[in-house]
């Protein structure tokens, strides 16, 4: 990892203030928000990252507003940070920054759902046979697949659990992450950034 994608670490920066993406971007209306079922939303990518993180599959308010992560209550942006990621807290709407960090965001399943549940087996399976060929085409250093339910499922991987996985996906280092959905309880915001953090360090050492 060369410098110009190694952020400095250092405390987590408070929620974005007044002035700051949060607040210029309205909320995406409850019509808004049924329209975007099903819709696709773009890779976020780039040849030679340091790290793709792969999600489930967009949710509607992703889908509405073209972010990635970008529900409220969606901790994926704050434990980026907290793990040393990025240099700030970034909004959804800064994504796009994210390519000069050596970072990209894709998806597991392309569709957008109002939850991941709502995805079929058969969907995830296809979805990571897609992933690697994404993966075999972009070449990122690491893949960071963001839910330990869909890897297992989508991968076949029934007992895999959380950090680095002994098996490569394509020429990437392999490593999976709990969800950040505000939904998942098992981790908090602290917990959340430390398995972030893990992955970085990995990274960064190697």
């Amino acid at each position: 990892m060369n410098d110009r994608r190694r952020p400095g670490g250092g405390r987590p920066e408070a929620a974005p203030g007044p002035g700051t993406p949060a607040r210029r971007h309205p909320r995406p209306s409850r019509e808004q928000l049924a329209a975007a079922a099903d819709r696709l939303l773009p890779d976020l990518i780039a040849p030679g990252l340091d790290v793709l993180f792969v999600g489930i599959n967009p949710g509607l308010w992703s889908a509405a507003t073209g972010w990635h992560f970008a529900r409220p209550g969606n901790r994926f942006w704050p434990a980026l940070h907290r793990g040393g990621f990025t240099p700030r807290l970034l909004h959804p709407s800064e994504q796009d920054q994210l390519p000069a960090l050596g970072l990209g965001i894709t998806n597991m399943v392309a569709r957008a759902s109002a939850r991941a549940d709502e995805l079929t087996a058969t969907e995830l399976v296809d979805g990571a046979r897609l992933l690697t060929a994404k993966v075999e085409r972009h070449r990122p250093r690491w893949v960071a697949v963001v839910g330990v339910t869909a890897y297992r499922i989508g991968f076949a991987r029934p007992k895999a659990g959380f950090g680095p996985q002994p098996e490569h996906l394509g020429p990437a280092r392999l490593w999976v992450l709990p969800n950040p959905s505000g939904l998942n309880a098992h981790f908090t915001p602290e917990t959340l950034g430390a398995a972030f953090g893990e992955l970085r360090a990995a990274v960064t050492g190697g």
